[in-house]
């Protein structure tokens, strides 16, 4: 799986504990010390063409895990696409983030589907440049946006981060694993991907996985529990 879209969820626009506003990334969102350089932030306009591009030359590496509506939307342009993901962060409905190394796009990562409430989950999905796989951006940025989500104080503050993967798709399940998420087991023709609904395991990290990761990125901390494990 590597590209998530928010869930309707009852829940979701009534958490009244929780203001859109107080999301705050933190700026910048860069790797905490001691890994490779890797930073994570929101597209803008002036991305397109390289992103564009990267896009184009990763969509036969991409086609088994793409991820779609299985209903015709009507057609939006890259203006309307980043005004609707600058609307979701601002609204707490999610976020997409550019992977950056040296100052190159090298993937995406987004946290959507969010629920609060009661339930105050979200899932992650992300990709990475076939000409980058390997380096370990995703399980880099994967430990950056889940300890953000569910330990910052500036966070959306849920409990539970869920990454969904295709069986056969092993290289996601080693990222996961590299993190130590917890496999929870395969959900059913779960996801509409490559043009038909999918079985897919379902991995879960919940808050208390990670206590004590206290540090608040956005207040200047770089530790990172989950990053830790990579190092391991």
């Amino acid at each position: 799986m590597f590209r998530v879209f928010s869930r309707i969820g009852a829940t979701r626009h009534t958490d009244t504990q929780h203001s859109a506003s107080a999301w705050q990334l933190p700026d910048p969102f860069d790797a905490p010390t001691g890994h490779q350089q890797l930073r994570l932030r929101p597209m803008q306009l002036a991305d397109w063409e390289e992103y564009s591009e990267l896009c184009a030359r990763n969509a036969a590496w991409l086609a088994p895990w793409k991820s779609g509506n299985p209903i015709d939307m009507p057609a939006i342009d890259v203006e309307q696409w980043i005004d609707i993901q600058q609307r979701e962060l601002r609204e707490g409905q999610g976020v997409q983030l550019l992977m950056e190394h040296g100052g190159q796009i090298v993937g995406n990562i987004s946290l959507g589907a969010v629920v609060y409430g009661s339930v105050r989950s979200a899932m992650i999905g992300y990709w990475v440049d076939q000409a980058w796989a390997g380096h370990g951006f995703a399980p880099l940025a994967v430990a950056m946006l889940t300890q953000w989500a569910l330990c910052d104080s500036l966070g959306p503050k849920l409990h539970r981060i869920e990454i969904a993967i295709i069986p056969t798709n092993q290289r996601s399940h080693e990222v996961v694993r590299k993190l130590g998420f917890t496999y929870e087991g395969t959900m059913r023709n779960y996801m509409y991907v490559n043009n038909a609904w999918r079985d897919h395991d379902i991995y879960s990290c919940l808050a208390e996985d990670i206590v004590p990761a206290t540090v608040d990125s956005a207040q200047g901390g770089k530790h990172n529990i989950l990053a830790d494990r990579l190092l391991q």
